[in-house]
Order: structure tokens, then sequence, then C-alpha cells
């Protein structure tokens, strides 16, 4: 084997440990008894921030559906809602590593929708990674996968979880 087929076998071999070390660093957790009485998505910088009282708790990066520019409309057209929704239940049993359900469609949604003609859709979740998958870990950042949903990883949807009871506030902007 030649040098420079062993150095660039190392080079790989670093790249790829680097990158499996960086998708799943755990987050310090928050402190035991913390809850986030609001809930703040912006798109456009594909971040999540939890608040308690005004004041920032932890902001998360997350990924969105696969058409992130605008507002959901109807069921299937793969966009993340905005609006003003309540966090109203907790599903430890979902197929994306527990879940949060958003209150999606608001009234307004509906009317919205029936004005088009459309469905408009629900089960919008803020969930983790698909089961199975949780050793991708960070990496799922990397492109818009959801069906309309806000994703983030297994251990900061684990915190999620814990700190955001039901009848919590969420806003997701632009």
């Amino acid at each position: 084997m030649s040098r420079q087929l062993a150095v660039s076998i190392g080079v790989v071999v670093t790249f790829l440990v680097a990158g499996a070390w960086w998708t799943n660093v755990p987050i310090s957790p928050l402190p035991v008894g913390t809850k986030a009485d609001l809930l703040v998505v912006n798109k456009e910088e594909r971040q999540l921030l939890a608040y308690a009282h005004g004041q920032l708790l932890r902001s998360y990066r997350v990924s969105l559906g696969r058409e992130p520019v605008g507002t959901k409309i109807r069921q299937g057209d793969r966009k993340t809602p905005e609006g003003k929704y309540v966090i109203d239940s907790h599903n430890a049993r979902s197929s994306f590593h527990r879940a949060l359900h958003v209150s999606y469609p608001s009234a307004a949604d509906v009317e919205r929708a029936r004005a088009g003609g459309y469905d408009p859709g629900g089960e919008i979740m803020v969930h983790g990674i698909h089961n199975g998958l949780g050793w991708i870990g960070k990496a799922h950042r990397l492109v818009n996968w959801t069906t309309g949903c806000i994703a983030v990883t297994d251990s900061e949807i684990e915190e999620l979880y814990r700190i955001v009871p039901d009848g919590t506030w969420m806003e997701i902007k632009p």
C-alpha cells in the first residue's frame, strides 16, 4: 500500500469518526423541574426556541416540512404551518421517538382550507427521528425531510417532552 493511499484512508476514517461523534453528542440537560411556557419556531432560521417567563431556556436546530417556505394550506403539501397553536398532548409511542402534538389546524386554518376546497390536514408534531434511525442524530438537520412536522434529535425531544407541559403556547413564524 502506498503512503498516499494510507494517508487518504486515514483522513476518510478520521472524518467518519468525527462525523459520528458530532451527530450524537448529547446536549447538557436543563435542570430538573424546568418548565417551558412558550415555544417559538422561526422557520427561516430553522430554530425552535423554548422560553419560561420571557427568558430563553434553549434553542434547538430543526428540520421542517420538505417545502418549508409558506404556510400549510392543505393535507399533503409538505409545508409546516404558521400561526399560533398549543401543544395539546404528548405521545410516548410515536413512530418518531416521542412527539408533542401541535393543535393544527386552527379555526382560521380550517376556514382558509374550506375556502379553497381543501382538507387542511393535521397531525402536526414536534418529534424526534424515526424509530430505529436515532443514530442519524444532528445529521437529520442537513435537509428538511418531514411532511410538515418539526423534527429535533432524539435527545432534544426527550428534553422537550420533559419540559413542555400540555397547554404550552407555540408560535410558528415564517
